[in-house]
């Protein structure tokens, strides 16, 4: 599992998965995000905005990354 290190409190789940490499750009978050591709946790999350903490896991595709502070 890859982690991706934030500088402040929480991420937005679609800026977290742009910055992990895991999509190219945000229309391409916002549509696996709301087509329920992406996991939170272990459980589907379909809000772009969603507020990602440090220990949470994000799983797309096969590929997870964990969030962890800088």
């Amino acid at each position: 599992m890859e982690t991706v290190a934030i500088r402040d409190d929480f991420i937005k789940l679609g800026q977290v998965m742009k910055l992990a490499g895991m999509v190219d750009s945000g229309v391409d978050a916002k549509m696996v995000i709301q087509d329920g591709e992406v996991l939170v946790n272990g459980e589907v999350d379909t809000r772009r905005g969603r507020k990602i903490v440090p220990g949470d896991v994000i799983s797309f595709r096969g590929q997870e990354i964990e969030v962890v502070s800088k």
